[in-house]
């Protein structure tokens, strides 16, 4: 039988841990995993059809907080801090009543002291996704698939500017998981690291 000292120790590995390795950077693989997500949000038509469409007006960089609230339609969301468990954001595992048909959104705010340029953005998506950067898209998948590692889409000769900027990963689910990542990789294809990853303005 275990003593309550190692039900606590269980309970704060199980659960402490977790939350403890977002530090606000990416990890070793250079996946970003601390974001602000907001979803679900419920589409009409096939997922190639929604990837190009914005939901609501300021989708490329929106304004995003923890707890804030966001208009869309007739429907009012609320962003939520997630920390990543792997190297994706897992929508379904924080939706599993609305997970098919539906849009989703995570925002992280990239902070680096120095310009970084010539660098590789590479995004995954199951199913569509879409990647924005201080506003701008920069790559987009527009057909169903699952999630594999090394099946990243990619935009080149990236710049990330001295100070915050704002990454916007949008990702539609027709149906099973639902799921997204982001990294960047430098000149030489290796992992970027050394970034400040913040989840307020």
């Amino acid at each position: 039988m275990k003593t309550p000292f190692a039900l606590a120790f269980t309970l704060f590995v199980s659960v402490a841990l977790p939350a403890m390795a977002q530090n606000g950077k990416p990890d070793p693989e250079g996946f970003i995993r601390d974001w602000l997500v907001l979803a679900p949000f419920p589409i009409d038509n096939s997922g190639t059809d929604e990837i190009d469409k914005k939901q609501f007006n300021d989708e490329a960089q929106p304004s995003a907080k923890d707890g804030g609230k966001q208009k869309i339609g007739d429907k009012e969301l609320t962003w939520k801090k997630t920390a990543a468990k792997e190297f994706y954001v897992d929508f379904k595992a924080l939706h599993p009543d609305q997970s098919e048909r539906v849009v989703g959104w995570a925002v992280a705010y990239v902070v680096v002291e120095d310009e970084k340029s010539g660098l590789t953005l590479k995004m995954n998506s199951n199913d569509e996704g879409k990647a924005y950067l201080n506003g701008k898209e920069l790559v987009k998948f527009t057909e169903t698939r699952s999630l594999e590692k090394d099946a990243e889409d990619s935009a080149e000769n990236v710049t990330l500017k001295k100070g915050v900027n704002v990454l916007v990963l949008k990702v539609i689910n027709e149906e099973n998981n639902w799921q997204g990542s982001v990294r960047f990789l430098d000149k030489a294809g290796k992992p970027v690291t050394d970034l400040k990853i913040e989840t307020k303005p």
